[in-house]
C-alpha cells in the first residue's frame, strides 16, 4: 500500500515546530500536516527545559529577525495564553550594573529597548532598585515592565492539542535517519517507517543541522554546539530575597546573559544558568557523554576558533559548574546577602548554539530555504516567546512555495 503523501511534514515537536503547524492550519485548514519527533513526548528538550521567561526583546538588534519576531510574537503569545487560560504573569524585571564598567552597557541596552518599541523603561539608581528588589545590590539598573513568566510546557501542549483537533497527525518515537528528496516529494525515513510529503520543515532544534544536511544543497558552513546551563534554586525559606526577575548587565563580548534570578510561574526561584560545553547534544548531566558527538564537536574548526577566543570565560563557567562556592560568588554580585547554604541543586537545560566555520556565533535566526524544504537552523532565545511569530514567518514561506 502506498504511504499517504502529506502536504507538509514538520520534523521536531518542540514549541517552534508545533507553532508552525498551528499557524499553517490557521492559514489553510485543508492542509494535511504530519509532525514527527524522535522522543516519546513533545517539547522534551529546549522547549521543556527553558527558564519560563517571557522576553521583552530589549537586548536584540532592532533590524534583526530576533527583535522583529519578539515584537510580534510577544503580543501573540499573551493573546494565546489569554484565550487558552494558560498561566502567565507580566511581573517586570531589572537589569543591574554591579560594576562601574557595566554602566555604559545599560545605556546601550536602554537605547535598543526604545528602538524595539518598549515603553515605560526606566533607568534606576540604587535607591530605586531597592524599592523594586530590596535585597539586590548594584550601582544602577533598568526597569523593564514588559518582562514576565509563563508555563511554556503548557503552551507547547496546547499547540499540540489544537493542531490535532485541526486534523494534523503527531507521530512520536520516530527518529529520522534519512531524507530522500527529488525536489517534488520528500521521503522521510525513520527507524520505524517511511513518510512522504510535498514540503518539509526542519524544526529539529539541537539536531537541526543534522536534519538540514540530508536536504540542503552545498555545505552548511555551521554546526550546532550543545551548551548546558545548570541551575540552583533558592531554598523555600530564602525565596523572599527575590521578588521577580533580576539580571546582570551582560558582557557584550560573551553570547550569554550571565547568571540571574527567575521567579517561576508555579512557584520557586531559579538561580543561574552557567554555560558549559555538553559532552553530548542532549547532555543534561555532567556524566552524559556521547563520544562520537563529543569528537565531532571538539574537532570542528569553528569550535576550536571560538574556544580560543572565549577560553577564559569558559574556564570560569566550568568552575561554577564544579564548585558551588564559585556559583554562589557570581550570584552574590546581584544578591550580596546570599549564602552558599541558601542554594539547592536545580535542573539543567541544553542550548543549541549555532557556530560558523570561522568561529563566529550566529546571533540571529537562520532559515535555509531550498526548493521544497525550509530548515530552521538557528532559533535561540527568545524563540519560545516568539514561537507564534516564527511559526507564522515559516508558514508564510511554506504557503508561498505551495502556491
Amino acid at each position: 500500500m502506498t504511504a499517504k503523501t502529506y502536504d507538509i511534514i514538520i520534523v521536531g515537536a518542540g514549541i517552534v515546530g508545533l507553532a508552525t503547524a498551528y499557524k499553517l492550519l490557521e492559514k489553510n485548514k485543508a492542509l494535511s500536516i504530519a509532525v514527527l519527533d524522535k522522543e516519546d513526548q513533545i517539547g522534551k528538550h529546549q522547549s521543556g527545559h527553558n527558564s519560563g521567561v517571557i522576553h521583552s526583546g530589549i537586548y536584540y538588534k532592532p533590524e534583526g529577525l530576533r527583535a522583529k519576531n519578539n515584537r510580534e510574537g510577544y503580543r501573540m503569545l499573551l493573546d494565546f495564553c489569554e484565550k487558552e487560560n494558560i498561566s502567565y504573569d507580566i511581573c517586570g524585571k531589572i537589569i543591574v550594573a554591579t560594576e562601574p564598567h557595566q554602566v555604559p552597557t545599560l545605556d546601550t541596552i536602554m537605547e535598543r529597548g526604545k528602538l524595539n518599541g518598549l515603553e515605560g523603561l526606566k533607568m534606576m539608581d540604587i535607591t530605586e532598585l531597592k524599592e523594586v528588589e530590596p535585597h539586590v545590590g548594584g550601582l544602577k539598573g533598568i526597569w523593564v515592565p514588559q518582562a514576565g513568566i509563563v508555563d511554556y510546557p503548557a503552551v507547547t501542549q496546547t499547540y499540540a492539542k489544537r493542531i490535532q483537533e485541526g486534523g494534523a497527525d503527531l507521530f512520536l518515537n520516530e527518529k529520522v535517519i534519512r531524507i530522500d528528496n527529488d525536489g517534488m516529494i520528500c521521503q522521510v525515513v525513520t527507524e520505524n517507517r517511511t513518510f512522504q510529503s510535498k514540503l518539509l520543515v526542519n524544526c529539529a532544534g539541537l539536531y537541526s543541522d543534522k536534519i538540514a544536511e540530508f536536504t540542503h544543497q552545498g555545505k552548511l558552513n555551521m554546526k550546532i554546539l550543545p551548551f548546558r546551563g545548570e541551575y540552583y534554586k533558592l531554598k523555600p525559606e530564602k525565596e523572599y530575597l527575590i521578588k521577580n526577575l533580576v539580571y546582570p548587565a551582560p558582557d557584550p563580548s560573551f553570547p550569554w546573559l550571565g547568571v540571574h534570578f527567575t521567579r517561576m510561574i508555579h512557584g520557586g526561584i531559579e538561580a543561574g544558568p552557567n554555560a558549559v560545553l555538553a559532552f553530548r547534544r542532549e547532555g543534561y548531566k555532567k556524566t552524559d557523554i556521547n563520544l562520537a558527538e563529543l569528537i565531532e564537536t571538539i574537532t570542528y574548526p569553528g569550535f576550536r576558533k571560538m574556544a580560543t577566543k572565549f577560553w577564559r570565560q569558559g574556564m570560569d563557567e566550568y568552575r561554577r559548574s564544579f564548585f558551588k562556592s564559585a556559583f554562589t560568588k557570581a550570584l552574590q554580585r546581584l544578591l550580596p546577602e546570599l549564602q552558599e547554604d541558601d542554594l539547592i541543586a536545580g535542573g539543567a537545560g541544553v542550548r543549541a548554539l549555532a557556530c560558523g566555520v570561522d568561529g563566529s556565533l550566529l546571533d540571529d535566526y537562520v532559515f535555509m530555504d531550498d526548493k521544497n524544504v525550509v530548515n530552521v537552523c538557528n532559533a535561540p532565545s527568545p524563540a519560545a516567546t516568539s514561537s507564534l511569530s516564527i511559526g507564522n514567518y515559516i508558514a508564510d514561506i511554506v504557503v508561498q512555495k505551495m502556491n
